[in-house]
């Protein structure tokens, strides 16, 4: 029986990573250590802090490197240097700091934005850098904290506006995109069509109707109109083009009509009621819990899964009032995150989903504590070289996965598609990008592309960080150090058969462990590691090439 009931003890080195992989970008060796000292209950409530910022806005740095010439342009602009005349260009910067910051960020703040965005998708090409970072500050200020004020603040985020056209929405010419994917894709959820316009769910005629709610708001590109309780800029409503008459609704949400408003802030409050009717309705608060036991546990949600996981987590995110914390920590906290509530010895949630190609990038990249160009020291190299060239377009788009640029308003295939889901991730084109992961990082080139010998501005010195980083305890035994590795880059510990092949055939090269003990003092008395390299690259490649490091 699956169970939501907390995991009781300390949580042990294969727990906390799980833990860690499955909340947070930023996958070091010193975290797993501290979160496997910790209870469940500990960990979590270490993971759930919302931490600053590294920088709390992108610059524009000019095209020289190194420069400590900088501009910005969002909050508040000072644009002591000339701007590119393409926001294209300052689009660009915006998603590098994301990443950026993502990457630094040791807790659940970004994988909890990135959920979100995949719940309430917009492009960032939709809008102006400027608009477009309010769409993240927003994704940002509800990521961990009320979900149906969240999707309320959507309504008049001004990408959103634009993205699904409610900018066009007027009594004068409806249009019914938004409303339809509002309660589609955002809240409430289809359900099977079980007659002519009607999807268990809702109906045709509750599309149209939600529509009527939701017309006369514009956009507000000047950013002039802020929300006055997250202060973040937002579309505003022009009430001439709002629809004033009454709105009935069908039996799935029990008849009821919204009076027409009078004023513009009566339009407001038709929204409100409209998004109350649909959080009234059980089926809202389930539909988020399975995005969300997707997009953290697993896939696979069986009717044993949907009794005992889904219902009872909807039914307490209801009674909290839709607040996405408590209900994150239930479920993560729980004997069935980590898989301890049967006596099935067959894996079931631990190392059983493929890790997207931001997973994949960023757990790597702080794993191994790659350095990264200064953001004001190097803003060029920063932006453009590393983040923009190598994580963006190499990393992700080549991977399938172009940042902030979901195919379709449903967000990205490998989170709701089914059957397939995550195995989305893998393609014949896809699968390049993820295995020439660990050469990029080890030679510091491109390796796929245009220029593949450029460089991205990053280099993994493999023998140099093997003694540094404190991995190992022993570096200079092979079998501690191949065991150290596999500990803390694989999900789970493999058999005896895959440990010895990691440990035989790839590192050793089928040799005397004696001779990598010897190679490896003679790198620590002369500090020259052409021999040790070798071997280490080696097994870096093998590990991150293999299936088990693809998925956790």
């Amino acid at each position: 029986m699956a169970s939501l009931n907390p995991l009781s003890g300390t949580l042990g080195q294969r727990r906390a990573a799980h833990l860690l992989r499955r909340t947070s970008y930023r996958f070091t060796k010193a975290t797993v250590d501290q979160l496997a000292a910790q209870t469940a209950d500990q960990a979590v409530n270490t993971l759930l802090i919302v931490h600053p910022f590294q920088a709390d806005q992108p610059v524009w740095g000019d095209t020289g490197s190194p420069t400590t010439t900088t501009a910005t342009w969002i909050n508040p602009a000072i644009p002591v240097l000339p701007l590119p005349d393409s926001d294209f260009n300052l689009q660009r910067r915006v998603l590098s700091w994301w990443l950026h910051e993502a990457l630094h960020d040791p807790g659940i703040g970004h994988k909890m934005m990135f959920f979100c965005h995949q719940f309430l998708p917009v492009t960032y090409l939709t809008s102006k850098s400027t608009v477009f970072f309010d769409y993240l500050s927003l994704l940002r200020w509800g990521a961990l904290g009320n979900f149906k004020k969240l999707v309320t603040k959507m309504v008049v985020d001004n990408t959103m506006l634009y993205y699904l056209n409610n900018n066009y929405n007027s009594k004068y010419n409806p249009n019914e995109n938004f409303a339809r994917e509002f309660l589609e894709l955002f809240t409430i959820g289809k359900g099977p069509q079980i007659g002519p316009g009607d999807y268990t769910h809702y109906t045709e005629d509750d599309i149209v109707q939600a529509a009527r709610v939701l017309t006369g708001f514009v956009l507000r590109n000047q950013r002039d109109q802020t929300d006055p309780e997250t202060g973040i800029p937002r579309g505003t409503v022009t009430f001439s083009r709002h629809d004033t008459g009454a709105k009935t609704f069908s039996s799935k949400f029990q008849g009821v009509t919204i009076a027409g408003a009078t004023n513009a802030a009566g339009v407001y409050t038709e929204v409100d009621t409209f998004i109350n009717l649909i959080f009234a309705q059980p089926e809202t608060a389930k539909n988020f819990c399975r995005r969300l036991y997707r997009h953290f546990i697993s896939r696979n949600i069986s009717a044993e899964i949907e009794a005992d996981i889904i219902v009872p987590l909807a039914t307490a995110f209801a009674a909290n009032n839709f607040e996405i914390l408590p209900t994150l920590r239930q479920l993560l906290k729980s004997q069935h995150f980590y898989d301890a509530d049967d006596a099935d010895n067959a894996n079931e949630i631990v190392g059983v989903i493929i890790k997207s190609p931001l997973e994949l990038a960023l757990q790597s990249l702080s794993f191994f504590n790659i350095a990264i160009p200064g953001l004001l020291t190097e803003n060029n190299k920063h932006h453009n070289v590393f983040y923009s060239s190598g994580v963006m377009e190499r990393m992700l788009s080549y991977a399938n996965l172009v940042l902030f640029y979901p195919p379709d308003v449903a967000g990205y295939a490998a989170y709701h598609q089914e059957p397939e889901f995550n195995r989305h991730w893998f393609n014949s084109s896809s699968i390049i990008a993820r295995y020439k992961l660990p050469a990029m990082l080890l030679s510091g080139k491109r390796q796929i592309g245009s220029s593949p010998n450029s460089s991205i501005a990053v280099k993994l010195n493999v023998a140099p960080w093997v003694k540094t980083s404190g991995i190992c305890p022993d570096p200079a035994d092979a079998f501690v150090l191949v065991h150290s590795l596999i500990d803390y880059l694989l999900p789970n510990q493999p058999d005896n058969q895959r440990f010895d092949y990691f440990f035989t055939q790839i590192f050793l090269d089928n040799l005397p462990a004696a001779d990598w003990t010897y190679e490896w003092e003679n790198y620590l008395a002369t500090n020259n590691d052409a021999e040790v390299k070798i071997p280490l690259e080696r097994l870096i490649n093998a590990l991150l090439f293999s299936p088990e490091y693809q998925t956790f």
